[in-house]
């Protein structure tokens, strides 16, 4: 039994070291200055079957900008859609400074649902953060 542990312990320490090499370490924190609060606008609509076409406009956010998706230069958005549809952003309406237009194509299914989302950069509208909150002070 001594000459199995002997064996098996340096073999699991050499195993342990292995993995250390193989997998990432912890994540590294993101600059700062890369990240600002965003808030989403959406519409959404509903169609029934062999509606030939369905649409939503995004409602603008007054003194926001649309974000842009981290590390990327395009706008943070996203579609979700149900149903039998071919769902996009209207390229021609929309110019994502002052118009965002959702389209889908025909619904082939009983139903069909769509959802567009926008993610806003609202910071330079909005007061700075309070650096301390003032004590809480206690009822009598």
């Amino acid at each position: 039994m001594r000459l199995q542990a002997d064996i098996i312990i340096p073999v699991l320490l050499l195993c342990g070291g292995l993995l250390g090499l193989v997998l990432p370490g912890p994540a590294a924190a993101q600059p700062a200055g890369d990240v600002s609060a965003t808030t989403e606008s959406s519409c959404s609509f509903g169609m029934a079957k062999n509606q030939t076409k369905g649409g939503c406009d995004v409602p603008m956010l007054a003194g926001c900008v649309v974000a842009r998706f981290p590390g990327t230069n395009r706008p943070w958005s996203n579609i979700s859609k149900g149903g039998a549809t071919s769902c996009r952003f209207d390229e021609k309406a929309t110019d994502w400074k002052t118009k965002i237009t959702g389209a889908c194509g025909t619904c082939k299914t009983p139903q069909c649902s769509a959802r567009f989302g926008v993610m806003f950069d609202c910071s330079a509208s909005m007061p700075p953060p309070v650096s301390q909150q003032p004590p809480h002070r206690s009822k009598p």
